[in-house]
């Protein structure tokens, strides 16, 4: 673990470090003598940062700031991540504020408990291990905990509660199903034993995925949604495939904390690889009239989605991906204002116009990746041709995941696959955003 710290880049602590930072999730460390002394995770790191240079401090932080000397941080990918990581650097460092800052003499645990219904239950100390499956911690904000619990709840379904006479009120909403107390209730013994090896399976995924073991997780769950459809049981493969998809929400991708420990620069790394390796792909297209294949950089790729509900209240959305990462200085909104409702192409033709009028000022980027086919791939390109602009256009499409380059497909695998999935769900999360608010608008104002 020292050498960690050694291989971390420090920066000095003044009021304007946070300028620099990436709005990435992540890890920060505040340092003095080359010790940490308070450990932190950020979903946002610039902007979490920035607050610790207000100055409506709270007395135990603003001592804390006057005494750190440097700053360091570690990027992560997900909530998760970011989670668990913390948790580990602050049981292996014990940085001095991270203590004094508890409300309690004790941290916060997540616990498996060993029973005939193993129950994942939040505590304060972890009393005999001869009653306990696992234990993660100490984790400093239990705000966060409960957050990451929920997500995962909503998921794979557990009890936090001893076996009683009837089912528990979370069993009604999904959240304890089946009920270990529904469960003893039922006569028929293949049923209950059913309902058990299914009560049993939420309690592995979990700690599964606790244990930084996402893809063993999402491998079982593939595997299970594919037997499923094979036994023309569409509604249990749909239920499995929805528990893929929240996964993947809030997880992907999931690197083990010990990984990062090793490498701090691994975020840096994987982006790398990533861009690599879609570079390589482009480079395999034969299409002369995109210039896709002629690459060089993927310094700046820029991504969009078009967004409405039947027709109505259309809105765009441009993301930018720096290094491959996301920068949040370059999105922006479309309002759709000309095309009908409803036409995606037109539409794309629209923002394509908008967006030519403003290479010098928002900046050039070197690819263009829209969200859908060869139609859309068109639109935009097309536009551009006619503004005597030469950035190349691909669409990304799905099952399988593929790039459209004119009239190839590429099949997208691997770091490729991560970064423009990544960019996509980005740009569909923006454009609902923008879609949604202008919703909301329309309905309050009719």
């Amino acid at each position: 673990m020292t050498e960690l710290i050694k291989s971390l880049r420090k920066i000095p602590v003044v009021p304007k470090l946070y300028l620099d930072l990436p709005e990435s999730p992540g890890i920060y460390l505040f340092l003095k003598d080359g010790v940490p002394i308070y450990i932190g995770k950020a979903i946002n790191l610039k902007r979490r940062v920035s607050s610790y240079f207000d100055l409506n401090l709270e007395s135990k932080t603003a001592h804390m700031i006057s005494e750190a000397e440097e700053f360091s941080y570690i990027l992560v990918s997900s909530e998760l991540e970011a989670l668990l990581l913390e948790a580990k650097l602050i049981r292996k460092f014990l940085p001095h504020y991270n203590t004094i800052s508890k409300d309690d003499k004790h941290p916060l645990y997540i616990q498996i408990t060993k029973e005939q219904f193993p129950r994942i239950i939040t505590a304060r100390r972890v009393s005999g291990k001869e009653n306990t499956i696992a234990f993660y911690g100490p984790f400093p904000s239990s705000k966060n905990v409960y957050s990451v619990l929920k997500m995962l709840r909503r998921i794979f379904p557990y009890s936090d509660h001893k076996v009683g006479k009837r089912a528990c009120l979370y069993s009604h909403i999904g959240l304890c199903k089946p009920c270990p107390s529904e469960i003893v209730s039922v006569d028929d013994l293949e049923k209950r034993n059913e309902m058990t090896q299914e009560y049993r399976n939420n309690i592995r995924q979990i700690k599964s995925i606790l244990d930084g073991k996402i893809s063993k997780v999402m491998k079982s769950l593939k595997f299970e949604m594919k037997r499923y459809s094979k036994m023309e049981k569409y509604e249990e493969a749909s239920h499995i495939r929805d528990k893929i998809q929240r996964l993947e929400y809030i997880t992907r991708p999931q690197i083990p904390a010990e990984f990062y420990i090793q490498n701090p620069n691994l975020v840096g790394e994987i982006r790398a690889k990533e861009l690599e390796d879609l570079l390589s792909l482009l480079a395999k297209s034969k299409n002369t009239r995109t210039n896709v294949g002629n690459i060089s950089s993927l310094q700046r790729i820029e991504c969009y989605d078009i967004a409405h509900l039947a027709g109505t209240n259309s809105t765009a959305s441009m993301v930018t991906f720096i290094n491959g990462e996301a920068d949040k200085n370059y999105y922006r909104h479309f309002k759709i204002k000309k095309a009908k409702g409803g036409d995606d192409y037109e539409s794309m033709r629209e923002v394509a116009r908008r967006r030519s009028k403003y290479f010098e000022t928002w900046g050039r980027p070197n690819l263009i990746i829209v969200d859908g086919g060869m139609g859309q791939v068109n639109a935009f390109s097309t536009i551009l041709r006619s503004n005597v602009v030469d950035i190349p256009v691909v669409g990304i499409a799905k099952h399988p995941d593929r790039l459209i380059i004119c009239g190839e497909k590429i099949k997208l695998v691997g770091p490729a696959l991560n970064l423009v999935s990544r960019m996509r769900d980005e740009a569909h999360r923006f454009a609902r955003r923008y879609h949604h608010r202008l919703i909301t608008k329309s309905l309050i104002g009719s």
